[in-house]
Parts: structure tokens; C-alpha cells; sequence
């Protein structure tokens, strides 16, 4: 029991990163336990992918429609979740450096819905899927669009690859998988790459288009496209964070440093000249 009380209150303090983790291993650890009782009866299924994973086909779609978002929160198997936990983790890190907890849900969730329906789409008009239509499982939609949409907000930012310890800018790295999905869109899971596409795509048309207007699709997550008032990362070859200001009103020395906040996201923190780093360091202070 007191293990159970420790695991509630951790994750009720965690932040939504940690939360969003913690849910998906939960799913998938319930999602084993009752392919193991369900081998009992000599069936090895699980209810939740009969119920919960987003058929192609829509007729059954129709008779499971909260699928286009629960089927983000299934995974296949071990190494399924393993990889997508691991970006989730590095790239969700990075993207509460510039938005919310909310807004990462929000991405997550959105993005989600935005795979869904690219892979209901491409299910159900490419003749190269006419044949067996499986379901879909995974959170690689919803990684999508944080990945997309962080890469979109700062291009240049270098990131440091653990175990080979090479730094490499997001954008990059965001055009890896973009390419990836593209050239297999045709292969074994298609479908599953028409996903990864549809929730890219919702990451960089928000943050590209809709950066400043309110994320108030889901009306009991109101207010999350408001920036957080954190450190501020740099993007040199370094875990150093340097600290900013919160944002005020747009008088002359706002839009100063907003400027100067846009060229370290194009250029990096090395670009700025020595004053406009002076500048920065006294607006920290305050």
C-alpha cells in the first residue's frame, strides 16, 4: 500500500513530460497483463487494442471514435515504447524550455488526432492498402508534432546525441525522420508513416502560423499558448542556460529583446554581439 501511495504522489507531482511517460508505460504494462490473462482462455488478446487502437477501417471507427486519440497512448511492444519514450523524453525537455506543460499536452494530444486522421485518409484511398487494413498503435504521431514544432521554434538549436555525444541542430534532425517517413511511405507500415506525417504537419503549421493565438481546441486546457517564463536555453556546444527577463508589454526594450531572443533561435547565443549579450545579462538580473 505505502508503494502505491508513493507512485500517486510522485506522479501527481510530476510535471507533464514525466506524466505523459508514466501513462504510457502504465497502458502498456496493463496492455501485457491482459494478453497474459487472456492467454488463459487461449485467445492472447488484449481489450485494449480491440477497443482503444484506431482501426482503418471506418465503418468500425465509427463504433470507436475516442480511438483517434487513445490509440496514442498504445504501443506494440517493447522496443516500440522503449524508442518512442526516449524522444519523447529528449525532445519534450526541450520544448517546455519555450512553452507550457499544457501546450506540450496539447501538441501531444493534437498531434495525435492529426495522425489519426492521415492514416484513416491514406487507409482508405491509396490502393496499395486495399488489402488487410490493421489498426494502428503508438505515440509517435503526437512525438511528431513536439519534434516538428520544437525544430520549427529553433532551427538552429544544437543537440547534444547521448552515447555518441555529437551535437547536431534540431532541424536536422527533424529532416531525418521527415525523410525516413516519406521514403517508407509505401512499405510494411505505411500507414504508420502517413501518421508520423499528419502529426509533424500539425506541428509546424501551429507553430509556424498560429505561434501567438490561443491552443483552445480542448476548452478545459484554455490559455496554454502563453510562452513559460523560464531560463533560456542557448544553443552553443554547452548545458549553460542563460537567463532571461519575463515577458512585459511591448514597449522599445521588449522588442529589444524579443529581437535579440529571435536571433539566438535562428543564428545561436554566439551570433550576439558583446553588447546585445550585456543587454541580455542585466534583463536576467531583474
Amino acid at each position: 500500500m505505502e508503494t502505491i501511495n508513493n507512485l500517486k504522489q510522485r506522479f501527481l507531482s510530476a510535471g507533464m513530460l514525466e506524466k505523459l511517460i508514466y501513462i504510457n508505460i502504465a497502458v502498456f504494462i496493463i496492455g501485457l497483463l491482459t494478453i497474459s490473462f487472456s492467454g488463459l482462455y487461449g485467445t492472447r488478446t488484449s481489450f485494449l487494442t480491440e477497443w482503444f487502437a484506431l482501426p482503418s477501417d471506418l465503418d468500425k471507427f465509427i463504433t470507436r471514435p475516442w480511438s483517434l486519440v487513445s490509440y496514442g497512448f498504445l504501443h506494440a511492444g517493447f522496443l516500440h515504447i522503449l524508442f518512442n519514450c526516449i524522444w519523447l523524453y529528449i525532445f519534450g525537455r526541450l520544448f517546455i524550455e519555450y512553452f507550457t506543460d499544457k501546450q506540450l499536452l496539447n501538441f501531444y494530444l493534437l498531434g495525435t488526432v492529426f495522425g489519426g486522421m492521415a492514416f484513416l485518409i491514406a487507409m482508405n484511398y491509396f490502393p496499395i492498402f486495399s488489402g488487410a487494413k490493421p489498426p494502428i498503435v503508438g505515440a509517435s504521431a503526437g512525438i511528431s508534432a513536439i519534434i516538428i514544432g520544437t525544430a520549427t521554434h529553433i532551427p538552429n538549436y544544437e543537440l547534444r546525441i547521448p552515447l555518441i555525444n555529437i551535437y547536431i541542430k534540431v532541424w536536422h534532425l527533424a529532416l531525418f525522420f521527415i525523410l525516413m517517413d516519406l521514403i517508407s511511405l509505401s512499405g510494411g507500415n505505411g500507414g504508420g508513416h502517413f501518421s508520423h506525417l499528419g502529426g509533424a504537419l500539425f506541428g509546424f503549421l501551429y507553430v509556424k502560423y498560429a505561434g501567438n493565438k490561443e491552443l483552445d481546441i480542448f476548452p478545459s486546457f484554455k490559455r496554454t499558448s502563453k510562452k513559460k517564463k523560464t531560463n533560456l536555453k542557448t544553443v552553443h556546444k554547452s548545458n549553460n542556460l542563460t537567463p532571461r527577463g519575463p515577458y512585459r508589454s511591448k514597449s522599445d526594450q521588449q522588442k529589444k529583446i524579443d529581437i535579440i531572443l529571435e536571433k539566438i533561435g535562428d543564428s545561436g547565443y554566439d551570433s550576439l554581439t558583446q553588447e546585445e549579450k550585456d543587454f541580455l545579462f542585466e534583463q536576467g538580473k531583474k
